[in-house]
């Protein structure tokens, strides 16, 4: 597909949500706030997508979002705020200042230096205190941790080869079983005592080993969830009496 086709089918689409926001009721109910958890699951739909590496899906998701971009500016632009070619021609402003040694303003002597200079223009931009406050506070946890220890990563702090961070798991791992020994002595309820910090410390400790080897360990876990439901459903099919938790782990 050439350019022109592109933009004509960039075009279609800017007309078609114009039609919908003027003459279709529900278009013409939404609000920005109202979008805003439908844009969430679409989200997590082309995550779903991803991971099954299903390519129509994927498609049919990456045209959802899009849509869900158009329609955001469509209400931005009738609120006088902004339009969609505001919202373009920001984005490509930011990854022209973003990828300065690309188009010849800068200089990166390898892949941990453009890491560095983007995260210290980031800071510039967006007026951030830390690298860590473009962290989305509302990302699932593990996602979190994963891009938390990656965005310190960038900027020469925290874990930067997996032959660091395997003691650490280690060690997470026997702090884990002497806070679940110590509980298991005591009348206090469960993550009181040392047990739910210990479980975060391992699983904080374990997203920074994978994200050392080349795993996404949000993809890894999600994986496990598959298969456990895979087994639970055969054996739910075959009656009551298989629903035993050893018979549906998904290690088994």
């Amino acid at each position: 597909m050439n350019n022109t086709e592109k933009l004509q089918a960039f075009d279609r689409l800017l007309r078609l949500v114009d039609e919908l926001r003027e003459k279709s009721p529900w278009s013409q109910e939404q609000t920005m706030r109202s979008l805003r958890p439908l844009v969430v699951e679409e989200a997590f739909e082309l995550s779903e997508a991803v991971l099954a590496d299903n390519r129509d899906a994927i498609k049919q998701e990456l045209g959802d979002l899009l849509l869900h971009i158009v329609f955001y500016a469509s209400i931005a632009t009738e609120q006088q705020s902004f339009t969609i070619t505001e919202v373009i021609q920001g984005l490509c402003d930011k990854l022209i200042h973003r990828h300065l040694p690309i188009y010849g303003q800068a200089e990166a002597a390898d892949v941990h230096a453009a890491g560095k200079n983007w995260e210290q223009r980031k800071l510039q931009e967006k007026g951030n205190r830390s690298v860590l406050d473009g962290v989305p506070s509302s990302l699932p946890s593990l996602i979190k941790a994963t891009r938390i220890q990656e965005k310190a990563g960038r900027v020469g702090s925290g874990w930067q080869r997996s032959e660091e961070v395997w003691p650490k798991v280690q060690e997470t791992m026997q702090n884990f079983a002497e806070a679940v020994r110590q509980h298991s002595d005591s009348d206090d309820e469960p993550g009181q005592d040392g047990v739910q910090e210990a479980i975060g410390d391992l699983l904080f400790a374990l997203a920074g080993y994978a994200r050392l080897i080349a795993i996404d360990p949000d993809a890894a876990l999600e994986e496990t969830n598959q298969k456990f439901i895979q087994k639970f459903q055969v054996a739910e099919q075959a009656g009551p009496s298989n629903k035993r938790g050893s018979q549906c782990s998904p290690q088994a």
